[in-house]
């Protein structure tokens, strides 16, 4: 992920929890982005400002560094930012920001920031459940605020439940969002698939492939940092952000059905909720063409017949032949009306893959077809190279890591629903 050129303001107010915004900030400047701080007084009694300014590359904002000589105050910070994470936020600095109190140079930054600004709540239980609070943050929701929701587990004080900070991949991600998302990508539909699928030949054996998931995992993460509504149809155990709506399947069978299930949810649209400003009394429909991205590796024969519990081999013998049978074509039969569609092809012989690859797109009636030759990379390695094939041409995307190849494929998908 390249976030360079991108500024990102990130509010530090008192909890605990601060020591997992020095890594939060650590993720953003390894993604190349440029990053101020602001804290409040109580802040820094956990961690002093120098630490920040170590780990950001730059002054920290605070009662003592306020100046009106340079951009480094409450209004011109703002101005500079392109997205405003406040992590972790803590019921006091919550509670004032709803009610408009600006005691502190966070909360009139925030007062006087144009954008979204994301929130990271982190506190006790207790306290995250009072009704005063939940009614701040509520109000908060729809007042440009996005609230990133803690998680549940052991607190610092003791007690378990929610309140703890969400997870720091997570937040990073909610702000990489904001930075990169565009109006193609923004509230469109759109299904990616991944994983190589399990065929059971009884309880305890399977035959499957190779497949990673990771160039799956890698289009989903891109398409919901462009701001994509995102369905992630995968067999494999893979760390998803949390932001990310995913389906765990099996077997082809249970990844046909879920498909089927998923267009047909997409071709509906997405439903956006008000946010301040807009009429209360309804929400919006953006109707967008969806996309499917059908990078799984579906099993192209499966065990014919596939048996309850566990055959021994005491029964089988010395040898045992597998009768297989032709499985369905998910991509092929699927009913892809109203959608583009754009499949995934692995090859090993580079002198017959374009034309495989081309022969695929016309059989399966497809937009495009991503051409992977396997003589470079196999499954399971962090790079790729991609022929991205249309009825109107190729384009081939040069060996990179599959999180900027994902980014050139959608670039190159785009095209599509012109």
């Amino acid at each position: 992920m390249n976030l360079e050129n991108k500024n990102i303001l990130i509010g530090v107010s008192s909890s605990i929890a601060i020591y997992k915004t020095l890594e939060l900030i650590r993720l953003f400047i390894k993604a190349k982005a440029n990053v101020r701080v602001i804290l409040t007084p109580n802040s820094e009694k956990f961690i002093t400002k120098l630490t920040f300014e170590a780990i950001s590359k730059n002054i920290v904002l605070c009662e003592e560094s306020e100046s009106w000589a340079s951009d480094n105050n409450h209004i011109d910070i703002g101005k500079w930012a392109d997205t405003f994470i406040i992590a972790p936020a803590s019921a006091n600095t919550i509670n004032k920001l709803s009610n408009g109190i600006c005691d502190n140079l966070l909360l009139q930054s925030a007062l006087a920031y144009k954008g979204k600004i994301l929130l990271a709540p982190a506190m006790n239980t207790n306290m995250l459940k009072h009704p005063i609070t939940d009614g701040s943050l509520k109000l908060l929701g729809i007042n440009n605020y996005k609230i990133i929701k803690p998680s549940s587990k052991l607190l610092a004080c003791g007690d378990v439940g929610e309140g703890a900070l969400a997870d720091v991949n997570d937040i990073f991600f909610e702000g990489a969002k904001e930075v990169l998302k565009d109006d193609f990508w923004e509230y469109r539909r759109v299904i990616v698939t991944g994983g190589g699928t399990i065929e059971k030949i009884d309880d305890v054996r399977f035959i499957s492939n190779f497949s990673s998931g990771k160039m799956a995992l890698s289009l989903a993460k891109a398409l919901y940092l462009k701001g994509a509504d995102v369905c992630f149809i995968k067999t494999k155990e893979l760390d998803v952000p949390s932001g990310i709506y995913s389906i765990d399947v099996e077997n082809s069978n249970e990844m046909r059905d879920f498909l089927a299930d998923s267009i047909n949810i997409a071709k509906k649209g997405t439903l956006v909720k008000p946010t301040l400003g807009d009429d209360f009394e309804k929400t919006k429909l953006i109707q967008k063409t969806p996309y499917l991205f059908m990078a799984s590796a579906v099993s192209d024969y499966v065990p014919k017949y596939p048996q309850k519990g566990k055959l021994k081999k005491e029964l089988l013998g010395d040898e045992f032949s597998l009768e297989l049978k032709k499985n369905i074509d998910i991509l092929e039969s699927i009913n892809k009306d109203g959608i583009k569609a754009v499949g995934f092809k692995a090859e090993f012989d580079r002198e017959s893959a374009k034309s495989n690859a081309e022969n695929m797109l016309k059989k399966k009636n497809l937009d495009a077809v991503c051409l992977n030759i396997l003589d470079k990379n196999g499954f399971g390695s962090d790079t790729n190279e991609i022929d991205f094939i249309t009825n109107r041409g190729s384009v081939n995307l040069e060996m990179d890591s599959k999180d900027s190849i994902a980014f050139d494929i959608l670039k190159n998908a785009e095209a599509l629903d012109v």
